[in-house]
């Protein structure tokens, strides 16, 4: 048996080339950037006025002017125009192109306008109102780097610079395997022995929340069975993710069935509590690679997000960071075991605070639906404090 440490530093350095591929903009949402954006243009492209009011030369201040002849009015889009005179001025609409030799912008809510003149109510500063061309971006300036996750916002941005082809990570291809005779379809009606599959099914749902495409297999306690499928997903997929089949049972026999096919084994059974007969290998002739969960569904759905989802951040080179949050309660830690703990959470301010989930161990799945996620409690002797920062691996 491992440390968490340890098996935790060898999934994320086993990671595998998928490749990229191209996709319409409003397809890539969830995927990862492959190449760095650039910016097409200055960002504005032009000073714009961020108020509606009016446009004028600050030098008329200067000279004490405080009412103005209207010119006319600026929409937004419509091209640059110019204040013919200094003394005059021009209603603006936010977003419009502030006018050739106009510096400075009056809200409505500071004139008043009457019969074509506009009368100032307040002292202006120079330059005020406007929104300088390139003061956010620059022409040529990255906007959004390789590995970057895009979102709604991100495809907002990638609208903005005419990016209506993305070259994105492609998707690893995923088996999602389910084994043991005592599960049974989602619609049957199980036997007093039985129990419906649900580990396979959150997996499925965790893995559609990040868009990636899968197949669901299931596996009887067959041996011949287990290693003719097992043989052909390993050539077809480059993940292999089994739920169950790997502890110290007489019928668990996904370890050796795994060997037997020329899938090395990296580790088995790690110090951690939920989750402890994680296996994880990878085949010498593909290079798919095989994580394979203990079957309860805490275990399953702990090692999903802390492994799984972190080996596809490194292998997408994704940029994101892990998330902190603050335990707003005293914590034991185990001796030799690494803890993962359900936890609730909410901001408080600018933090993410966590409070626990008392639950009933790896089985009990009804508490894992009200987990926001989980914490890594290290190993000690000593009693963590209340307030103490925790790594947090959100679930999906």
């Amino acid at each position: 048996m491992i440390s968490f440490e340890e098996a935790f530093e060898k999934v994320l350095s086993h990671t595998i080339e998928l490749g990229t591929e191209t996709l319409p903009l409003l397809s890539s949402t969830h995927r990862i950037l492959a190449e760095d954006i650039m910016a097409d243009r200055d960002f504005p492209p032009f000073n714009r006025s961020t108020k509606d009011g009016i446009a004028i030369n600050y030098r008329a201040i200067e000279e004490g002017i405080t009412e103005f002849p209207v010119q006319g009015v600026l929409s937004a889009g419509l091209s640059q125009q110019r204040l013919e005179n200094a003394s005059h001025c021009l209603e603006i609409m936010t977003g419009a192109v502030l006018p050739h030799d106009a510096d400075t912008i009056i809200m409505y809510e500071e004139t008043e306008i009457s019969n074509g003149i506009a009368k100032i109510t307040s002292t202006p500063k120079k330059g005020q109102n406007i929104h300088s061309q390139g003061s956010d971006i620059e022409k040529g300036e990255v906007i959004l780097k390789k590995g970057t996750q895009i979102t709604s916002a991100v495809i907002g941005v990638l609208a903005s610079v005419g990016k209506h082809q993305v070259l994105v990570q492609k998707a690893p291809r995923i088996c999602v395997i389910s084994t043991g005779n005592e599960l049974v379809e989602v619609h049957d009606t199980p036997e007093p022995h039985q129990i419906r599959k649900s580990n396979v099914i959150s997996l499925s749902a965790a893995l559609s929340n990040q868009r990636i495409a899968h197949e669901l297999v299931h596996l009887p306690d067959v041996k011949e069975a287990i290693e003719s499928k097992l043989k052909q997903v390993l050539e077809d997929f480059d993940v292999l993710m089994l739920s169950g089949g790997v502890s110290k049972g007489k019928f668990d026999y996904i370890p050796e069935v795994l060997n037997s096919l020329g899938v090395e084994k990296i580790f088995h059974r790690v110090a951690q509590r939920p989750g402890k007969p994680f296996w994880f290998g990878r085949h010498e002739k593909s290079g798919s690679v095989v994580f394979s969960f203990p079957g309860n569904p805490v275990s399953t759905f702990a090692n999903y997000h802390v492994y799984f989802l972190s080996w596809l951040k490194v292998v997408n080179g994704d940029i994101s960071t892990h998330i902190e949050v603050t335990l707003q309660e005293e914590v034991n830690p185990h001796p030799t075991l690494t803890l993962f703990l359900q936890v609730q959470t909410h901001w408080k301010g600018s933090k993410l605070h966590a409070r626990l989930i008392k639950g009933n161990g790896s089985g009990d799945l009804v508490n894992l639906a009200q987990a926001h996620g989980f914490i890594k409690v290290p190993t000690g002797e000593k009693v963590f404090e209340k307030g103490q920062t925790f790594t947090f691996f959100p679930a999906s």
